[in-house]
């Protein structure tokens, strides 16, 4: 019996008025997969990024995720489906604590996952069960440790320092119970210390799941990636394990920049 992709990209294409910026691009993420996507700036990622998340419909193609055709769904939608996205710019509710923030996307996780149940009983009973749930305070503490956000529980979320905000970011992706997640660079804004850090957390919190993550950062892309995509002018010009790209000379060309003969940094 074939497996299916978690995450499956077939043709697809997006220009905007007359420039074409995605020209047929064909993906494939396994489940588990760690994948990373990268390319020089205006290659399509963010572009591809927001048609995968249902931002924007494609002009021609087909996505897929875990074998279904999820083509032009709204974000919310692909939420209930099991697909989460982290965005560059953080998306916390910034004026709700950490706490709240968390339960918040544990009580939608929990809807989506009873949705048969949730609609033959009334709002109020799930509203009574977000206020009291203990099970969503536990798993709430559960993630705030994963997260390594405890002692921030009872902050607003508006208040965090960066780096943190980015977890925070992270965490509402994950309490919401998506199985595939969409990370836009995870790293950006920190330094080699903090990269490095994060890198290392991002692998134990996201353990089981499947990741496809835009990232400029190479060190970054290189510990993290089980294999590695690049995108150039709207399409995918090599996939392969990190060190395969990173000897691949069209891609040293396009993207990191060495010239022929010269290793790439």
């Amino acid at each position: 019996m074939t497996i299916a992709p978690a995450l499956s990209l077939e043709g697809i294409a997006r220009r905007f008025g007359p420039t074409r910026v995605l020209n047929g691009v064909d993906l494939s993420v396994a489940a588990g997969e760690r994948h990373a996507l990268i390319g020089p700036n205006g290659a399509g990622k963010s572009t591809l990024f927001d048609v995968v998340g249902g931002v924007l419909r494609p002009d021609a193609g087909t996505v897929r995720l875990e074998g279904v055709d999820v083509t032009g769904r709204s974000p919310h939608a692909l939420a209930r489906a099991g697909l989460g996205r982290s965005f560059q710019a953080t998306r916390v509710f910034a004026r709700l604590t950490v706490l709240e923030n968390l339960r918040c996307a544990l009580w939608c996780g929990a809807l989506a996952a009873r949705s048969g149940v949730a609609a033959r009983q009334p709002f109020s009973t799930w509203a009574l069960w977000w206020r009291r749930s203990r099970e969503l305070d536990e798993r709430a503490r559960c993630l705030l440790g994963e997260l390594e956000l405890d002692e921030a529980a009872h902050t607003r979320a508006g208040t965090l320092e960066y780096g943190a905000q980015r977890r925070l970011d992270l965490g509402i992706a994950l309490a919401s119970g998506a199985r595939v997640l969409l990370l836009d660079e995870p790293t950006a804004g920190m330094n080699r210390d903090e990269a490095a850090h994060t890198i290392r957390w991002l692998r134990g919190v996201t353990a089981g799941k499947t990741l496809l993550v835009i990232e400029h950062d190479m060190d970054a892309v290189f510990a993290l990636a089980d294999r590695v995509s690049v995108l150039v002018q709207g399409r995918i010009v090599a996939t392969g394990a990190p060190a395969e790209i990173a000897a691949n000379e069209r891609v040293r060309e396009a993207y990191l920049g060495a010239s022929r003969g010269e290793p790439a940094s």
